[in-house]
């Protein structure tokens, strides 16, 4: 069995890649659900509104998501 496998990434890890390709004029906000461990995010360009993330239990995957839905409108 082969040991060249690539570790996953963790969250913070994952959120600092993410940081670095969300143009700084962009507006983020992450939130974590009142009374939940869920966490939504949005990300978007200036003067617009954007789309927020679905729930994730990961503020990473939240920040991954509404960044996929929202890069097409690059600023």
């Amino acid at each position: 069995m082969g040991h060249n496998y690539a570790k996953p990434l963790t969250s913070g890890q994952k959120i600092e890649r993410l940081l670095a390709r969300i143009p700084p004029s962009w507006v983020i906000k992450l939130e974590r659900q009142t009374g939940t461990a869920a966490w939504r995010a949005l990300a978007h360009a200036p003067d617009t509104d954007g789309a927020w993330s679905g729930e994730h239990m990961d503020p990473a995957d939240a920040l991954e998501d509404t960044w996929r839905r929202n890069r097409t409108v690059m600023a």
